[in-house]
């Protein structure tokens, strides 16, 4: 596996430990059967004595020996877990917008958190472990085979009833175990769909169905869980049953060898401790066996995702931005974009917007508005047309220059937990003065920050759920202007907050607006009146264009939205 490739010198050194500890364990039923022939059965007391020493010797080395492989299989385990997962993470941050809005963030967490877990036991308590009883097993049959060939075949005469029955639970395991992996992704997935949600679901009293619904996902979970078990525990079973059946035959067919004095007692003894280390890690398959299928199950879902390539990626070769050369600062020319499938969201949509203009786009829910400004820092790719940034197709530019060359800022500004300052900090690479974040927070009009009790060094809680939506638009503008992109966006910027908060993001957004090119979506068109231009989206493109004066003496779709919004007549 790749992810065990960078730990070749821990797993060899557990795989060189194998043949010794296998030797040192073979050891003790030897030292048994020459204790009993040559010292027991002979008064010699003194030989005894020396061979109990010898076997107290052996037990110290085969438990010292055991430490040192238990420590190296699970730093083994433990630095697959921490690559796997460091991998895994990366792999996500590469993936484009359309993969998240399929996959619910719980499911994805159960592949980085219990998924990697499992493909780790592969390796402290699966792999290795099988490796090693194989080792031991191929010791068991050859020391067998030397001591006495026919009692050894009186053993392995119950093997082929032994495979035909771990192939038959082999086979139906592995779907057990598979669906257990999907019904634990399941219930991941609406238990943090329902934990974000829980203002929601209490506003409207949906705890008695959320515990209906958890209950049945957790059942099924139960069930399948259930089902695994009874595979394992019936193979141990009849492992163990053939085991006994096995020592019943050995002791039936030995005990007439030893009265035709063609065996040794001692020899007897040793084959019976042999014939139980030879069953004992088949007993156990069934444990191992069920960490081996927790890994397939899981490693089959891990390296599903890992082999799934972005979809937007940047090019091979970037193409270098002109200097500037009178070519608009964004343009969509004659795009067509849909979510899925051919419900188009974008129809033909074309606009440009020249360096240093402001511009707002206005229209009706599900017009298209915030899907101009995914295609704009490439979330998404168009379907047809392009979309222009400096007059050079985004498909074309560097990814990360691209968004750092192209800001937005959401309806739903996200905060991350830590300091007020690392997240004002969040997309400039540690490379921002004292100086630069005190009038980022003053332009942006966030004075609430140092009036807070440990100012830029106040925690934010998850999400900033310890500040007020108003606040977080202030800092989310703050982080703006200290990325400092060159083309900024606002998605509804000024929506769900308090004509205070209003009044203080409207200042805020002249110091940010400034002399720089900027797109404001909104649907509230008392927000948009001082743009330079406004563009009505309806039908998926650009049905009027115009100022908030003209296009009110328009009389058009914009006279008709301003009306119903402040009840005033078009004039």
């Amino acid at each position: 596996m790749e992810a065990a490739r960078p730990h070749r010198g821990l797993i060899t050194g557990s795989l060189l430990l194998f043949p010794l500890v296998a030797v040192v364990e073979l050891a003790q039923p030897w030292l048994l059967k020459v204790a009993i022939d040559e010292h027991i059965l002979r008064s010699d007391w003194v030989g005894l004595t020396w061979v109990a020493g010898l076997y107290i010797a052996v037990l110290a080395v085969l438990y010292a020996l055991r430490t040192v492989e238990a420590y190296l299989m699970q730093l083994t385990g433990q630095r697959v877990i921490h690559d796997l997962r460091e991998t895994i993470f990366d792999h996500l941050l590469r993936l484009e917008a359309r993969f998240f809005d399929h996959n619910p963030v719980g499911r994805l967490m159960t592949r980085v958190l219990h998924d990697v877990e499992a493909v780790s036991e592969a390796f402290t308590s699966g792999l290795f472990a099988v490796v090693a009883d194989l080792v031991t097993l191929t010791g068991v049959v050859i020391v067998m085979l030397w001591i006495d060939w026919r009692l050894a075949l009186v053993t392995f005469s119950l093997m082929p009833i032994l495979l035909v029955v771990a192939t038959y639970f082999r086979l139906n395991a592995r779907d057990a175990y598979r669906e257990v992996r999907r019904r634990l992704a399941r219930l991941n997935g609406f238990l943090q769909e329902s934990l974000q949600g829980m203002t929601v679901v209490q506003l409207f009293v949906r705890e008695r169905d959320e515990r209906e619904r958890f209950r049945g996902l957790n059942t099924e979970y139960r069930r399948a869980l259930f089902r695994s078990t009874r595979w394992e525990a019936s193979l141990y079973a009849v492992v163990e049953a053939l085991g006994s059946v096995a020592l019943a035959l050995l002791i039936w067919y030995g005990s007439g060898r030893i009265i035709a004095e063609s065996l040794t007692f001692g020899a007897l003894v040793a084959f019976i401790q042999y014939t139980n280390r030879f069953f004992l890690p088949i007993r156990d398959l069934g444990a191992k066996y069920t960490v081996m299928q927790w890994a397939m199950a899981s490693s089959e879902r891990i390296f599903g995702l890992l082999d799934r390539a972005p979809a937007i990626v940047s090019p091979a070769a970037p193409r270098p931005r002109p200097a500037r050369t009178g070519a608009p600062a964004v343009e969509l020319d004659s795009v067509w974009f849909a979510y899925d499938g051919d419900d188009w969201v974008l129809r033909d949509c074309s606009f440009s917007v020249a360096p240093g203009e402001r511009v707002a786009i206005v229209g009706a829910t599900g017009e298209g508005k915030t899907t101009c400004a995914r295609l704009l820092n490439r979330s998404y790719d168009v379907r047809q047309g392009r979309v222009l940034v400096d007059g050079v197709d985004v498909r074309e530019w560097d990814l990360a220059g691209l968004r750092r060359h192209v800001g937005i800022i959401f309806q739903d500004s996200v905060l991350f937990a830590g300091t007020i300052e690392e997240n004002l900090r969040l997309g400039a690479d540690g490379a921002v003065s004292p100086a630069d974040l005190a009038r980022a927070i003053e332009t942006s009009r966030a004075g609430f920050v140092t009036e807070l009790p440990r100012g830029l060094g106040e925690l934010l809680g998850e999400r900033g759920a310890n500040v007020s939506h108003g606040q977080r638009q202030l800092l989310a503008i703050a982080r703006a202007l200290v990325y400092n992109p060159a083309v900024l966006v606002l998605d509804e910027a000024m929506s769900s907050v308090d004509p205070e908060s209003e009044a203080l993001i409207r200042q805020a957004m002249t110091g940010l607006l400034a002399g720089r090119t900027s797109i404001t979506i909104a649907h509230r068109l008392s927000t948009v009146h001082a743009a330079d231009r406004i563009l009505v989206l309806h039908r998926g493109r650009v049905h009027e264009d115009g100022t908030h004066a003209e296009l009110l003496r328009h009389g058009g779709l914009y006279a008709r939205l301003y009306e119903l919004q402040t009840g005033a007549a078009s004039a």
